[in-house]
């Protein structure tokens, strides 16, 4: 089975690295060609070319306007011939915006799995991570080795939209949480308690969390290169308030943590990893 991937950001690489480590060869198409030249794998001109010399093709993109352009562009996968072709797409979705990819692919005569990925660099390295995934039951079986390759935990949810719906309610604990930790990080250090044992007690008290263990030694160290930024996640919680309206559903705990991660965009901290909220309250 041929696999080709597109998308090498910060986790589509890390994906691409699991996959290449549990033996599949790549070929890869990426926007900004310069960005992946120094990768391992074969780099092809366009999606219709990489879909037409494989069977299998993962997308890790940005948003769903990254997915449109992809499939709409010159040479875009729905140039191609889609029959007996599977598309993975790991991106996070709009839960609108969604529906029009799997229709517009199965009426080329290909499969589409919506499934967006819980996790960031370090765990999409060791295979970690958690996917959630709608579509037909038969694409999921066929695809579920390969998926098992880069996720732990794999969960179906087959009508479409609901697994996008589901990545974003996660992504309110993902974000809510690490706000309150990032909170709770500048308060023990402004009481002078050393910020490493803090953030041990934490892990052990009301703080413990997966959040916590991944982002400790980040917020230790202040090393905020990104996993996952500040722009992925204020776009998420963007995007679960644009559902949360369209249900006529309050938010709460979503709002403030939307906003101070729009404050670090407009900061120009959107590229760094969302630890890096820790900022705004350390300041």
């Amino acid at each position: 089975m041929s696999i080709g991937f597109i998308g090498l950001g910060n986790l589509g690489t890390a994906i691409a690295q699991r996959l290449t480590d549990m033996g599949e060869e790549l070929k890869i198409y990426n926007r900004t060609k310069s960005k992946v030249e120094h990768l391992a794998y074969k780099i092809v001109d366009s999606p219709k070319k990489l879909i037409e010399e494989c069977d299998i093709v993962f997308m890790c993109l940005f948003e769903s306007s990254a997915v449109e352009n992809i499939l709409t562009m010159e040479n875009g996968l729905l140039d191609a011939d889609l029959e007996g072709k599977t598309i993975i797409d790991l991106t996070t979705n709009h839960f609108e915006e969604v529906l029009t990819f799997h229709n517009r692919i199965e009426d080329k005569g290909g499969d589409y799995l919506e499934s967006p990925v819980f996790g960031s660099v370090a765990p999409a390295l060791q295979g970690l991570i958690t996917i959630t995934t709608s579509g037909k039951k038969e694409t999921f079986d066929f695809c579920k080795p390969i998926l098992e390759k880069i996720g732990k935990e794999i969960f179906y949810i087959k009508e479409p939209g609901q697994a996008s719906k589901m990545k974003l309610i996660n992504n309110l604990c993902l974000g809510s949480f690490m706000a309150t930790l990032a909170e709770c990080t500048a308060l023990g250090e402004a009481c002078n308690i050393d910020k490493a044992k803090l953030l041990e007690i934490l892990g052990v008290g009301g703080g413990q969390s997966l959040v916590l263990k991944a982002k400790t030694q980040k917020l230790i160290d202040e090393d905020f290169s990104a996993h996952f930024s500040n722009n992925a996640i204020y776009k998420d919680l963007h995007t679960l308030q644009d559902l949360a309206y369209s249900l006529n559903q309050p938010l709460y705990t979503a709002a403030i943590p939307k906003e101070l991660f729009a404050k670090m965009k407009k900061n120009g901290k959107g590229e760094e990893d969302f630890s890096s909220i820790y900022q705004l309250f350390k300041d």
